[in-house]
């Protein structure tokens, strides 16, 4: 019997490390991790099992394979077999793995390739999800097909926001378990202990990768980190620690350096391939400052560190379409954290309940995936508006726009005419 897992990213194997220490998956029986690397040009990317880290993580499994090797010169994140060639497909992936009966399969992000795929291939198994950083807390991306849903029997995520419910996968029943903090956090402390030596920063930012996900321009993008970086500076801090994303490429790390330079600051960058956790854990910067990665309410919740958001307002208006799977993560970030001002200031944000916010906004996202979760839309709209994190476009397509809001028959009528005149 074999437990095949997947995991392209060491946050992703930790998560399993973790799970796999609270007993989730049992004892006995082989183990087989399959990782990949998804980054735009994985062949000058350090892969997951090959990164320092892993080696505190490797125990837990009997045997580690690449995606990358098996499909081959294909990337993980296109590639998936036509529906004529997944019996075909299945067998030799099967093979090449050397799977007989798989007694469980488990994925991150299933939605999307190469976990999608891989449901599709290694088949006739139970699926378990597990953590997906905040967007456990979204809707499901895009509907799955039944041969997968109907396989689904758990979602293992992290605690990231108390009390708060993960909307993914819900509408398919299946149930959410947390992950222990406590083994969690064990596990980040192993991986800790092997990462390289790291130059400690009074404070820390947290890159990302927007630009490359066309949410704003890469100039855009590094307008965020400066303001970031002025920002601490106005605070006080002369020494920074900026943890890129694996993801994001060079060019940012190099025009921060830059900035750095002319602010007098001291840039410490931290490598690609180690954890934002890891950096927390080591390093202990005195504040966290980033747009909205999950990072910010991992320092937050398991790290006790002061954290702050910067630039939530401009990815709020740029995320498109409206159900853009990042809107839920943003929506969080901004809700809950300070903003950290250009001045230096932590500014907190309105006061809100977050469980009928990101109840509104996920039934807004999928509206015929949660119809549920219509009367929770309806009432956090009418006692707080449109706001920041709605769209009248959207509202009006689902029949939630505020009453006085809604345009008139005569006005509509009006409009066309005025362009059909010019």
């Amino acid at each position: 019997m074999t437990r095949v897992f997947y995991a392209s990213t060491l946050f992703g194997a930790m998560s399993l490390a973790a799970a796999i220490d609270a007993g989730h998956f049992g004892e006995g029986g082989r183990r087989l991790l399959i990782v990949s690397t998804n980054t735009a040009v994985p062949e000058v990317s350090t892969p997951l099992d090959q990164t320092p880290g892993f080696a505190a993580l490797r125990s837990r499994f009997d045997e580690v394979r690449s995606w990358n090797e098996l499909i081959a010169p294909l990337h993980p994140s296109d590639w998936k077999a036509r529906i004529i060639e997944v019996p075909m497909m299945s067998r030799l992936i099967s093979a090449s793995l050397g799977l007989d009966t798989v007694e469980e399969l488990v994925l991150e992000s299933i939605a999307v390739p190469p976990a999608r795929t891989i449901a599709g291939l290694v088949r006739d198994c139970p699926i378990t999800v597990y953590s997906d950083g905040l967007m456990s807390y979204g809707p499901t991306r895009d509907p799955l097909p039944a041969e997968i849903f109907r396989r689904v029997t758990r979602l293992l995520h992290l605690d990231l926001v108390p009390g708060l419910r993960p909307l993914l996968l819900s509408e398919y029943g299946v149930p959410a378990t947390t992950l222990s903090p406590e083994s969690f956090l064990s596990v980040v402390g192993q991986v800790a202990g092997t990462a390289p030596d790291m130059m400690a920063g009074e404070a820390m930012i947290l890159g990302q990768y927007l630009s490359s996900l066309d949410i704003v321009t890469p100039e855009e993008e590094h307008g965020l980190h400066e303001a970031m970086l002025r920002g601490l500076v106005a605070r006080g801090h002369r020494s920074v620690v900026f943890k890129p994303h694996p993801a994001a490429g060079r060019r940012h790390t190099q025009l921060l350096r830059a900035c750095a330079d002319e602010l007098g600051v001291r840039l410490v960058v931290a490598g690609e391939s180690v954890p934002a956790e890891v950096c927390f854990a080591a390093l202990r910067p005195a504040l966290v400052v980033g747009c909205f990665s999950t990072g910010l309410v991992t320092a937050s919740r398991y790290f006790g560190l002061e954290v702050a958001t910067h630039g939530t307002s401009t990815v709020l208006e740029r995320l498109s379409p409206y159900e853009n799977s990042n809107r839920i993560p943003v929506t969080v970030v901004d809700a809950l954290l300070p903003r950290l001002t250009a001045d230096g200031a932590l500014q907190a944000p309105p006061p809100v309940e977050i469980s009928d916010l990101v109840g509104a906004v996920g039934y807004c996202m999928q509206s015929e995936a949660y119809p549920e979760l219509r009367p929770v839309a309806e009432a956090f709209i009418a006692g707080h508006g449109v706001g920041r994190y709605f769209k009248r476009q959207r509202l009006g397509s689902i029949g939630l726009l505020p009453q006085g809001e809604r345009p008139g028959t005569l006005g509509r009528i009006r409009r066309r005419l005025s362009r059909t005149l010019g």
